[in-house]
Parts: C-alpha cells; sequence; structure tokens
C-alpha cells in the first residue's frame, strides 16, 4: 500500500473511532479500509472503497463535519485512482 492510501486509512480510522458517527455508518467505513489493505489490485480497491464512501455522503444521519471528512477522502482516493 502507497503512502497516500495509508494516508486515507488513517483518517478513515480517526472518523471509526469518532462516537457521534452512527454504527451502520462505521460498518460502511470498516469495508472501505478493507477494501483499501488487500491486496487485490489497487485500482479496483480504490473504486470499491469509493462506491462506500459515494453512498455514505448522502446519508442523512451524518453530522457536517463527518461529511466533509468523507468527501476530503473521496478526493484523496479519486486522486489517486488516476
Amino acid at each position: 500500500m502507497n503512502e497516500q492510501l495509508l494516508e486515507v486509512v488513517e483518517v478513515l480510522q480517526e472518523v471509526l473511532n469518532d462516537d457521534t458517527v452512527p454504527k451502520n455508518v462505521k460498518a460502511r467505513i470498516e469495508n472501505a479500509i478493507s477494501e483499501l489493505q488487500r491486496n487485490d489490485d489497487r485500482n479496483i480497491a480504490i473504486h470499491k472503497a469509493l462506491n462506500e464512501l459515494d453512498e455514505l455522503a448522502d446519508n442523512t444521519n451524518i453530522e457536517p463535519y463527518t461529511r466533509s471528512q468523507i468527501w476530503n477522502i473521496v478526493s484523496l482516493l479519486e486522486s489517486n485512482s488516476i
């Protein structure tokens, strides 16, 4: 895993540790992390993680701060997949 993906996983871990994040959101974030940590094709892993995070960004149960974090992570992943 390259340095940028490690940074993304660290930020996702921070979101997981936030007590204001609902359990269903944490489950999706855990899915995204596990996809990024797999040793499969990097682009496939990034796209699978992006799918999970894109759906989260539309979730109305997320605090605005958490949504901003997710958007930032999505931006990092999108720049990484090129």
